[in-house]
């Protein structure tokens, strides 16, 4: 059974528009206490693709390009993550 490309771009499209849509209803739905763990959950998922992005071997421009921005954009949420996260932990802190 042969696939054709645009099929695959049509599947594709159609994941990407479900889990934009699975997304919004499920981070709507989380009580305001739950977002700093899952804050920090999806921290830890960017340090792991920040690991993978890293660990690339690109044998081509394109390649070297791709694992220069994977590293950069996940870097900056990384950090940037852990920085909202502590300060929303300080802010339940006893003065």
């Amino acid at each position: 059974m042969e696939v054709s490309v645009m099929e695959v771009y049509i599947l594709l499209g159609f994941v990407l528009i479900l889990s934009i849509y699975l997304g919004l209803e499920l981070i709507s739905k989380v009580p305001s206490t739950l977002h700093t763990p899952l804050m920090s959950g999806a921290n830890a998922i960017s340090g792991i693709a920040l690991v993978g992005a890293l660990s690339l071997s690109p044998s081509s421009q394109l390649q070297e390009i791709l694992a220069f921005l994977a590293v950069t954009f996940a870097s900056i949420n990384v950090f940037g993550g852990y920085l909202v996260t502590n300060r929303m932990l300080k802010m339940f802190k006893k003065k």
